[in-house]
């Protein structure tokens, strides 16, 4: 598949998805993102903030299965991938599937669950199976868990640890619209629901010939050791007990790739990795604890690491290098 109908695919998922989230096309094109590299996304945000209605727009617009599991800290493992139970009718045992089998996944505060439930769907991101008595199934394809966590009520919660953490591609925050966003929000769910009135505009077929199409895009050698250095230099910063790991470096460069696609290019730009480094590298970092104490975040230390690590602006004939230049040029 070439770049041109990835981008063009891309954009009428973010038109459709955009139909019932308004204003937030940043957002909409990281979630698209994610989902090109069939990858993970944990939202991180305030309740009300849209998060649900996120993941149900984005599986009504591929037209796939949607599966909702709301955590609390009594759900149990068989509650999401399912049991062996005794049909006396049968008088045989029969498998009942659990909501784990859909395609797009809303897990509703995550971080409510036990470890134990935590880690189920812990398999079922990481290996895109199941295991149920000893028994291995296979998920749908494509699937894509969406897990949501509210960062304000942590009472009686049990944080994610940073082996799940770091199963997520993306972090996002959603934040709160506009006024005039908001404005627009009401006048359209008053005229009705527009999540029931989505139709599909991508098949999950041609979703998945879309994610083999964006490994495809290139990454030049500049561009790559650029993306590894920024990610090598999180684990030597002082602030940082604890760096990005090498699964970081893979999804960055998984990211860029989906990144460039959507935005209809055939290769990365530095510009891309600086862009995608928050969103990817945010949550697999811990912080030292001065670094907590004097209030700073993961984001600023990301910050810090891109303005650390040199950019590769070098003229060559290549577009990657042409195009860096320009960027590195007008920013001046």
């Amino acid at each position: 598949m070439e770049t041109g109908a990835i981008a063009g695919a891309s954009e009428r998922l973010r038109e459709s998805i955009e139909r019932v989230i308004v204003g937030k096309s940043p957002v909409i094109e990281l979630a698209l993102t994610a989902l090109l590299c069939n990858g993970h996304v944990l939202l991180e945000d305030v309740p009300g903030s849209g998060k649900t209605t996120l993941a149900k727009a984005i599986a009504g617009s591929l037209g796939c299965s949607f599966g909702r599991i709301q955590f609390t800290p009594d759900l149990m493992p068989s509650d999401i991938v399912g049991l062996n139970y005794f049909n006396q009718k049968a008088s045989d045992f029969e498998l009942r599937r659990g909501p784990i089998f859909a395609q797009v996944i809303l897990a509703d505060e995550v971080n409510r669950a036990t470890p134990r439930t935590q880690a189920a769907l812990l398999e079922a991101m990481q290996e895109g199976q199941v295991t149920i008595e000893g028994s291995t199934l296979t998920l749908p394809v494509p699937f894509m868990v969406m897990a949501t966590q509210n960062p304000i009520e942590l009472e009686g919660t049990f944080p994610l640890p940073e082996a799940q953490l770091d199963r997520f591609l993306l972090r996002l925050r959603i934040g709160y619209p506009t006024v005039e966003e908001e404005i627009r929000m009401v006048e359209r769910f008053n005229e009705g629901d527009p999540l029931s009135e989505l139709t599909p505009v991508l098949q999950p077929e041609k979703l998945i010939e879309m994610q083999q199409a964006v490994r495809m895009i290139r990454v030049e050698p500049s561009v790559l050791k650029y993306l590894t250095n920024v990610v090598r230099a999180t684990r030597m910063h002082a602030g940082l007990e604890l760096g990005a790991s090498p699964r970081a470096t893979l999804a960055l460069h998984r990211a860029a790739q989906a990144l460039a696609a959507q935005r209809g290019r055939e290769y990365v730009i530095p510009d891309d990795v600086k862009y995608l480094a928050p969103w990817v590298l945010g949550h697999r970092l811990i912080l030292t604890a001065q670094s907590r104490l004097r209030g700073q975040a993961a984001d600023s230390v990301i910050e810090e690491v891109l303005n650390s690590v040199a950019v590769p602006v070098e003229a060559d004939s290549s577009p990657v290098a042409e195009e860096a230049e320009s960027a590195a040029t007008s920013s001046l």
